[in-house]
C-alpha cells in the first residue's frame, strides 16, 4: 500500500489513519453509523499518494472501509445496548433483505466505473443532510416499527446496497427509516449501530472475492497487487484504523445520549454535507 513512498512521507500518513481511526470511532458511537464516510475519503487520499490508479482506487477505499466496520460497529452496538437503545426486532427483520443488497453490491464492485460509487456516495449523503436540516415533525409515516412486509423488505435490499457501494455501515440510513416511523434519534442511532454489524461482514468479504476476482482476469492493473491486501481490502489500513476506532467509539455512544436531539441531528447534517462536497468536488476536477 506505501511502497515506492519515501520514509519522510509514511509517517504523516500513519499519523493520519491512527487519528481517522478515532474520528471514525467517535463517529460511529455518537451517530450510530460506522465510520465509513469519514474512513472513505481518508483512504481516497491515502492512495492517491500512493499511486493507486483512480479505476481501482473507490474499491479499494470502500473494501478496507467496510473491514474496518466490522470490530468498531461491534463495539458501537455494544455500547447502545448498555443504554437500553436498540430494538433488536427491527434488526432480525432487516437481516435477510441488508444481507441481499449487500451481496447484490458487491458483486456490481468487480464492474462498475469509479464514478458510479462516487456519485452515489453524493447523492445519498447530501439527501440524508439535507432531510435531517429541514426535518419536520409531521413527515412520520406510523407510529409502528416496521417489521414485516414490504417497507422493512424494501429498506433493508436498498440500505444494504447503498452501503456497500459507499462502504458505509448504514446507520445513517437505517436512522432515516426508523425515525420516519415514529422512533426517537437516539432510539433510531442505537437501532442502526447494528446495520453496521450486518453490512460489513458480508461487504468486506465480498469486496475481496471481488478484487481476487478482477486481478485474475486483469493482472496488468498493478494496484491490484497491492502489498498486504485482500482482494479490495487493504489489511495496512485496516490495522492502522482498527485500534483508536474501536477505543473511541464508546465515548461517541455516551456523548451521543447527552446532547440534545436537535443538536445531534444538525451536526450529523453537517458531517454528512462535508463528505458529499469532498466527492463532489472529485468528480468535478476528474
Amino acid at each position: 500500500m506505501i511502497a515506492g513512498m519515501h520514509a519522510s512521507e509514511i509517517a504523516p500518513l500513519v499519523l493520519a489513519l491512527l487519528a481517522a481511526g478515532a474520528l471514525t470511532g467517535l463517529l460511529a458511537g455518537l451517530f450510530g453509523v460506522g465510520g465509513g464516510a469519514v474512513t472513505v475519503p481518508v483512504l481516497y487520499e491515502l492512495f492517491r499518494l500512493a499511486g493507486v490508479p483512480d479505476e481501482a482506487r473507490m474499491p479499494f477505499c470502500i473494501g478496507t472501509s467496510l473491514a474496518v466496520i466490522i470490530p468498531t460497529s461491534i463495539r458501537s452496538l455494544a455500547a447502545h445496548r448498555a443504554k437500553d437503545a436498540v430494538e433488536w426486532g427491527v434488526l432480525r427483520a432487516w437481516a435477510p433483505s441488508v444481507l441481499v443488497g449487500v451481496l447484490g453490491a458487491s458483486a456490481v464492485a468487480r464492474f462498475a466505473a469509479p464514478t458510479v460509487f462516487k456519485v452515489t456516495f453524493v447523492i445519498v449523503a447530501g439527501f440524508l443532510a439535507l432531510r435531517l436540516v429541514f426535518k419536520r415533525e409531521s413527515r412520520v409515516l406510523g407510529s409502528e416499527r416496521p417489521l414485516s412486509g414490504t417497507p422493512i423488505h424494501a429498506s433493508g435490499f436498498l440500505i444494504g446496497a447503498i452501503s456497500a457501494l459507499m462502504g458505509i455501515g448504514g446507520g445513517a440510513l437505517g436512522a432515516m427509516v426508523l425515525t420516519s416511523y415514529g422512533r426517537s434519534i437516539r432510539q433510531a442511532v442505537g437501532t442502526s449501530a447494528g446495520l453496521g454489524v450486518l453490512i460489513s461482514l458480508p461487504g468486506a468479504v465480498g469486496y475481496a472475492i471481488a478484487g481476487w476476482s478482477k486481478a485474475a482476469q486483469h493482472p496488468d492493473i498493478v494496484a491490484l497487487q497491492l502489498p498486504l491486501a485482500l482482494g479490495y481490502v487493504s489489511l495496512i489500513g485496516f490495522m492502522l484504523l482498527i485500534p483508536t476506532s474501536i477505543a473511541v467509539a464508546p465515548v461517541g455512544a455516551r456523548l451521543a445520549h447527552r446532547l440534545p436531539e436537535r443538536t445531534l441531528e444538525l451536526a450529523f447534517a453537517t458531517f454528512l454535507l462535508a463528505m458529499a462536497g469532498r466527492f463532489a468536488m472529485s468528480l468535478l476536477s476528474g
